[in-house]
């Protein structure tokens, strides 16, 4: 049934309220619904959380989003980790209808007396409800002025309109007709799920060099780990590392993805699985599992933590193919089918079939997840999730997170948007997105937009910048200003981003024209680098990467996602865009064309920044520390290739409104 006060069309709400809406400890969102009820008495709602214990906290007040829409809504903040719900209650406000009738009735001399019995009547039922020690005094005063005979009308009513009668009303108003939804579930997860830095490195490169007979020799987990202070020092909470496993050698793939390999060739880390083990095992050239160890204490030490690829396909040599041939598909030939993604070809990986054994493959998938989380990993970064059936990541992710909720999933989907969502809805924390390839403004607001509206209650974006199958043209041809361009809009525009190691060198020469492939890609040889060099020539952007993670902590507004808001500006190159959370106000605009300098005038919606529309204020670039006055209208001038000044990124402090005319 409908229920006495109608409540329609709730969000976030999540395939019709079967599966969670998401948050984490201490985000803020929306809750809205539509309400309204027959005739012109007025109508009022709130939202009920419970914790996971089945508590209901304060309930919270929902006000009218537009006059006249019949949509209300209001901000929550869940406190604590757990499986959550909330309920909207609707409700008829007796007091809310009198007060609109009686001034409207009394200074046209209507049942004046009347009119002001009924109101004492129904505040002193009002002041039943009202505690003691919380305003009931106040109340109870209303009712007497609304009764005293020897008092003007005019100041009867008034006593009952006073603002402490108002604000103790607003606290505990007199109720009738409570209507309550049905309970929707809210999964509240920890802040790393929406949070966080991520940085993609390949250990066997780091303390790689070549022998003296020119053997390459690969680096390891030890090596790797000296590695681990400078990305610290950066700013990055997460080391995101590809497959660690044994590599097959049947179809072993050359440099630049050569379809055969020499004898010195290390193979793609993503074809898994050799005489040397599997899913469960560590290459024996990157070290054993006590190496491991020391890389993810070493992680721990410095405040960061480890995400590991979980890739669920084998080599032709993983001792899955012996052990379990029904997990495989099989040509007409007999031969099992290598994985394919046209024009890609993986001929060095054989993908599972999920359909001949179901249960087994969700026990040892669970089975390998365990054993890496008994060695102190607590971020999987699923490889290709979108080739496996919904159902499977459903159940595992399902089964991980009911022992241990701390465990987050990034989905590495880069699919259509229904397989996608869905991924997001089942289970997996934060997703890759589509932010690689939106690079105009049209396409950056229109994207954005809709990740922080309402798909941000089940799919969180992690916007990396690059990955090691995935160099876009605009990094190909913008060299260092394309670069940190995009670094200042993937770390400003949603909390969770990652780079990939050689980002911070710009590194940018495709395998060959209108390819995304890297030339000498890292996914199938070693790629030392010379940081210390490339330090001391100043050929890197990390001072950039540094000082955005560094604001990204210091700005509580950058660590959300649903705050985000576009500004108008009058060049197409430019963008303009703020996040606000309580006091913490940050405003950004980037120029998108990294080979010439952009000029626009940026007209801000005041009022989302937390200002009055005539207001200004004082502004600080976090990137160059220059300080403006900025208002309404804004001139910006923006030079690619200025050292640390690709945008700004500007922290406002609303508190000191000053008037003026604002410049850049």
């Amino acid at each position: 049934m409908i229920g006495r006060i109608p409540v329609l069309d709730i969000r976030p709400l999540i395939d019709c309220g079967r599966r969670p809406a998401k948050a984490v400890v201490g985000e803020s969102f929306e809750v809205s619904a539509t309400v309204f009820r027959e005739g012109h008495d007025a109508v009022r709602a709130n939202v009920v959380l419970r914790d996971p214990a089945g508590r209901s906290g304060p309930w919270t007040p929902m006000h009218e989003l537009a006059p006249g829409t019949d949509r209300w809504g209001a901000e929550v903040t869940p406190s604590a980790q757990g499986r959550w719900s909330y309920t909207i209650e609707a409700w008829s406000d007796p007091i809310g209808t009198w007060r609109h009738h009686a001034t409207v009735k009394i200074p046209a001399g209507i049942d004046t007396d009347l009119v002001l019995e009924e109101g004492a009547r129904l505040h002193e039922r009002a002041a039943a409800g009202v505690p003691k020690n919380d305003g009931r005094e106040a109340v109870l005063r209303a009712v007497d002025g609304l009764r005293d005979e020897r008092r003007p009308v005019a100041d009867r009513l008034a006593a009952a309109l006073a603002p402490d009668v108002t604000d103790v009303l607003g606290r505990h108003p007199l109720r009738e007709l409570v209507t309550a939804s049905r309970p929707m579930p809210l999964l509240v997860e920890r802040e790393r799920a929406l949070f966080g830095s991520w940085y993609e490195l390949f250990p066997r490169s780091e303390g790689a060099r070549v022998a003296e007979d020119r053997r390459p020799l690969s680096g390891t987990l030890r090596t790797a780990a000296e590695r681990l202070p400078a990305i610290a020092a950066a700013g990055f909470d997460v080391v995101y590392l590809p497959p660690i496993h044994p590599i097959g050698t049947s179809y072993r793939k050359g440099p630049n993805n050569a379809l055969s390999a020499g004898p010195y060739d290390v193979g793609s880390p993503w074809a898994i699985g050799s005489a040397a083990g599997g899913h469960d095992a560590i290459h024996p050239d990157l070290g054993t599992l006590d190496d491991f160890g020391h890389f993810v204490e070493r992680a721990r030490e410095l405040r960061m933590e480890v995400a590991l690829d979980f890739a669920l396909q084998c080599s032709p040599d993983h001792p899955w193919v012996d052990k379990h041939p029904e997990w495989f598909h099989r040509r007409a030939d007999g031969t099992i089918a290598y994985a394919e993604n046209p024009p890609k070809k993986y001929q060095d990986i054989y993908p599972i079939a999920f359909d001949t054994d179901f249960t087994g493959l969700v026990r040892e998938t669970e089975r390998v997840l365990r054993f890496w989380m008994s060695h102190g990993v607590r971020i999987f970064r699923v490889d290709n999730p979108h080739t496996k059936p919904a159902v499977f990541w459903e159940k595992v992710i399902g089964d991980i997170n009911r022992t241990d909720p701390d465990v987050i999933f990034l989905a590495e989907a880069f699919t259509r948007p229904a397989m996608m969502h869905t991924l997001g809805a089942i289970g997996f924390q934060q997703s890759y997105t589509y932010f690689t390839w939106r690079n105009t403004k049209q396409e950056l607001t229109d994207y954005l937009t809709e990740l922080s509206g309402e798909a941000a209650g089940y799919m969180r974006p992690n916007l990396f910048v690059n990955t090691p199958d995935i160099l876009h043209a605009y990094l190909q041809d913008g060299g260092r200003p394309a670069f940190e361009a995009r670094a200042v809009l993937a770390a400003t525009l949603a909390p969770t981003w990652g780079v990939y190691a050689g980002y911070e060198l710009c590194e940018n020469a495709p395998l060959r024209p209108g390819s995304e492939e890297y030339l000498d890609s890292e996914k199938y040889q070693l790629r030392p680098r010379d940081w210390e060099a490339a330090e001391r020539a100043g050929r890197t952007i990390t001072p950039l990467l540094t000082c955005l993670n560094r604001l990204r902590r210091r700005h509580p507004a950058l660590r959300q996602l649903r705050n985000l808001r576009f500004h108008h500006a009058d060049n197409d190159s430019v963008i303009a865009y703020s996040k606000r959370t309580g006091d913490s106000c940050v405003l950004t605009v980037v120029n998108l064309d990294p080979h010439h300098t952009q000029e626009a005038t940026v007209s801000l919606d005041m009022p989302e920044l937390g200002l009055d529309w005539h207001e200004s204020a004082p502004v600080r670039d976090e990137l160059t520390g220059e300080t403006y006055h900025w208002g309404r209208d804004n001139y910006v001038r923006l030079e690619p290739g200025r050292p640390m000044a690709p945008a700004h990124v500007l922290s406002l402090r609303p508190s000191s409104p000053i008037g003026g005319s604002p410049t850049s």
